[in-house]
């Protein structure tokens, strides 16, 4: 991944604006889209429920309304006279159609079946199990009080009392009705005067007005609708594999009444609702597929117009990062031949935006270099006057060199031993100080230059100042900066030892460790204190330019060694106050 952004950074800025402004069209394009259709699928959905809702709740009120009007026909009978008459009569031969009772009875009953075709017969029976009917028989002698349409009406005397599929009646109808195409309906039928049943009026209602009240507002194409009793029991169901597969318990825990099931490897919506009338339940089942299918429909558009948009955008891109590109890539090859050192080049720009103003710097930048270019001729014409001045000039040390060694001579031969060791000591200091100019010595030269700083210094303190210098033979042919040492020894010694009480003594050590050269300059004098010593080390550390604070030769040290070779080398002091002092030197090998 770091790889792939890294290329990503180091293309081309063409590349990049391309792929920034066609990023930037296509999040909020594709955010649109998806949530676009998200909230459409949603409210889709939400109106589908809605409206699949309102249709199970019209056929539910549809059923309640033929129901009611079936038991309204149950109320008439119940208070017709003739149907009283027959109900309070004691002994009547329910064969003998002639009687009059049996007859009057008879005619109400054909009147309510001519007027509601939905009825598929009506049978009332009396205490008595004497019954009248239109088209309904007894099938064998057993008593038709015993029955379990009868007896649900005698307990439940107020309500109407529904039966779904009547099998296993002692009845049976001249039009071979059976029990999956009717719905029973009984009602107890009670004297006024004292309140006792005297008998139940049994009505069949034919499943057809249940089935075309469905058929008239099917859910979609592929979609039904089915009717189950209190009893969890179908009342009516089309022909078809999937009711079969539906748990008939499926809604008993469910207070959405609504519910998705995947059945035969498809996804289903289900919703329902209650009849409080009937207690009777209409459900709604239809392919989830067929209600996202103008969903799908919408999504693929929308996708559709997002990759035009996208494509249309992708040419705007590359033309407007085209207009933004050239001129950069023209300035670009202009750079180029400028590296190469052509310095006749102008940029010429038509507009005067950010790239403009940026050409225009360029023309300004090419004219300040030929400037320079001159001035360093100038100054380079200068510089081979002054070389000339410095060769001439070197005849000065040599007749210092030539003038010592005469007094170290003259010495000589009159026994000053004192003095030819000074002046061999100050010659040599000389000789490595100046060294040619060169800033670059061996270790060991340091070496000797230091320590003939050190004999003049020990001629002129005698006793009080003792030196000691330990370094390994392996790193003295090793390269360092010139005069990294006498400063160090010249602050220990005017700093340190000259303001003590008593001898003084210096150690300078060296060895290789890090892999890197360590010198340590250890001095016995008054050392520095605690606030001091912090302040010189973090002016050490930060190059701070307050220089004049720790004096100038022990920053010059230290920014020489820093400045040519990093931040990792340089000086570091440490100290006790009234003990000593170290300056530990880090310097890198260089062989």
């Amino acid at each position: 991944m770091k790889k792939v952004i890294s290329s990503f950074l180091n293309s081309s800025m063409r590349r990049k604006l391309i792929l920034y402004f066609f990023l930037v069209i296509l999040v909020p394009t594709v955010t649109i889209t998806i949530l676009g259709n998200l909230i459409y699928k949603n409210s889709m959905s939400d109106e589908q429920q809605a409206n699949t809702k309102q249709m199970i709740k019209q056929i539910s009120d549809n059923i309640d309304f033929y129901i009611k009007d079936t038991e309204n026909i149950a109320n008439y009978l119940s208070q017709d006279p003739s149907v009283l008459a027959f109900l309070n009569s004691n002994s009547i031969d329910e064969n003998n159609y002639k009687d009059d009772i049996s007859s009057n009875a008879m005619k109400i009953i054909s009147r309510f079946v001519n007027l509601h075709p939905e009825i598929a017969g009506i049978m009332i029976v009396n205490k008595n199990d004497s019954y009248v009917s239109d088209v309904m028989y007894r099938i064998s002698r057993d008593p038709l009080t015993n029955e379990r349409w009868y007896k649900k009406a005698m307990e439940n005397k107020d309500n109407i009392n529904l039966f779904s599929k009547p099998v296993g009646r002692n009845i049976n109808n001249i039009f071979n009705y059976s029990a999956d195409n009717v719905v029973s309906m009984s009602k107890a039928v009670y004297d006024n005067s004292d309140e006792s049943c005297v008998g139940v009026i049994l009505i069949d209602m034919k499943l057809d007005i249940i089935k075309q009240v469905i058929e008239n507002v099917k859910p979609g194409r592929t979609g039904f609708v089915y009717i189950m009793d209190s009893d969890n029991e179908i009342v009516y169901s089309p022909v078809n594999k999937v009711v079969y597969r539906i748990n008939k318990n499926i809604f008993d825990n469910n207070r959405n009444n609504f519910i998705i099931k995947r059945i035969k490897n498809k996804d289903y919506q289900m919703m329902s609702t209650s009849s409080r009338y009937t207690k009777w339940r209409t459900v709604g089942v239809f392919p989830l597929d067929e209600t996202l299918k103008v969903i799908n429909y919408m999504k693929y558009y929308s996708f559709f117009i997002a990759l035009i948009t996208l494509i249309l955008a992708g040419i705007l891109a590359i033309f407007f990062t085209k207009s933004i590109v050239n001129p950069i890539t023209k300035l670009r090859m202009l750079m180029r031949r400028t590296q190469d050192g052509d310095l006749n080049v102008h940029f010429n720009s038509k507009y005067n935006d950010e790239i403009g103003e940026l050409g225009n710097s360029f023309n300004k930048m090419i004219k300040e270099i030929k400037n320079l270019v001159e001035l360093v001729q100038i100054e380079e014409k200068n510089k081979r006057k002054a070389e000339i001045s410095v060769l001439q000039a070197q005849i000065k040390p040599h007749f210092l060199y030539n003038t010592l060694d005469t007094i170290q001579w003259m010495a000589k031969e009159h026994g000053a031993d004192n003095i030819v060791k000074i002046i061999t000591s100050l010659t040599n200091l000389l000789r490595i100080g100046l060294n040619n100019g060169n800033e670059i010595i061996k270790l060991r030269d340091e070496v000797r230059h230091v320590e003939s700083y050190l004999s003049i210094q020990k001629v002129r303190y005698e006793d009080k100042l003792n030196y000691k210098i330990d370094i390994d033979e392996d790193i003295l042919e090793y390269s360092v900066i010139k005069l990294i040492l006498q400063p160090l020894v010249e602050n220990a010694i005017y700093h340190g030892i000259k303001e003590k009480r008593g001898n003084g003594s210096i150690v300078i050590e060296g060895e290789e460790k890090d892999n890197k050269i360590h010198i340590r300059v250890i001095d016995n004098g008054v050392g520095i204190d605690e606030d001091r010593l912090r302040e010189i080390n973090q002016i050490l550390k930060k190059s701070s330019l307050a220089r004049s604070r720790i004096g100038v030769g022990i920053f010059n040290v230290n920014e020489r060694i820093r400045l040519n070779y990093g931040d990792e080398y340089g000086l570091i002091y440490s100290s006790v106050y009234g003990e000593g002092t170290v300056v530990d030197i880090w310097h890198p090998i260089l062989k």
